[in-house]
Formats: structure tokens, sequence, C-alpha cells
């Protein structure tokens, strides 16, 4: 069974740094698109940044400068190195896998496989 697993949530001081990662396991599982969502209080789930399997990547507005998305295609693990963080990052962050295509806004939650989500709190 295909799963992915975060880890590298938590709290931090504004302007603060955190990683996080995100491993696929399941023997079938052949991704292309591997990415980040996030989801604040009251708020929709934003994509944050993507990272397809030939090494293109897109970030949201909201990070460019300060995120930045890696991947190990080897050890199917996708990572979010955030700098710079600001309290409106605060927000439970979803990792997300696609076999084919890419991910996008509003992706409908039966066309990926998403991780359990991760805490990340950024204090002023």
């Amino acid at each position: 069974q295909e799963q992915l697993v975060e880890s590298g949530g938590g709290l931090v001081q504004a302007g603060g740094s955190l990683r996080l990662s995100c491993a696929a396991s399941g023997s079938s599982f052949s991704i292309n698109a591997m990415g980040w969502y996030r989801q604040g209080p009251g708020n929709q789930r934003e994509l944050v940044a993507q990272i397809t399997g030939g090494g293109t990547t897109n970030d949201a507005d909201s990070v460019k400068g300060r995120f930045t998305i890696s991947r190990d295609n080897a050890q199917n693990t996708v990572y979010l190195q955030m700098n710079s963080l600001k309290p409106e990052d605060t927000a439970v962050y979803y990792c997300a896998a696609r076999e084919r295509g890419i991910l996008w806004e509003g992706l409908p939650l039966a066309q990926a496989h998403w991780g359990q989500g991760t805490q990340v709190t950024v204090s002023s």
C-alpha cells in the first residue's frame, strides 16, 4: 500500500528555519510530482511548492526566496527547506504525490496520495 510519511514540523521563532521531509513507500509507487500543501487556521489548502521527477520546481509567490523544495528520487523522498519563517507560515503542511501529471491549486483529494500532515508553528 502506498504511503507518505512526513517529519520535521515543530515550533520555531520568526526568522528561524525548519526542514520537512516526506518519504514515499509502497511496491507499486512510481511517482512523478511530489510537493507540499499547507492549510492555516480558517484558510483553504494552498499549494506551497512542487517538484517533478525531472527536477522542475514551482513555488508559491508567498514563499519564493525563502523555501526550497528538493528531492531524492532514489529514496522517493521530498524535502522542504523553510528559511526566514514568518508567523503567517503557521499551518499544517501536507505532502502530496501523483504518479502522473503535476500538482495544482485545488487538486481534489482523490487525485493524489497524501501524508498525514505535520504542524508548523511560527511564533512572533
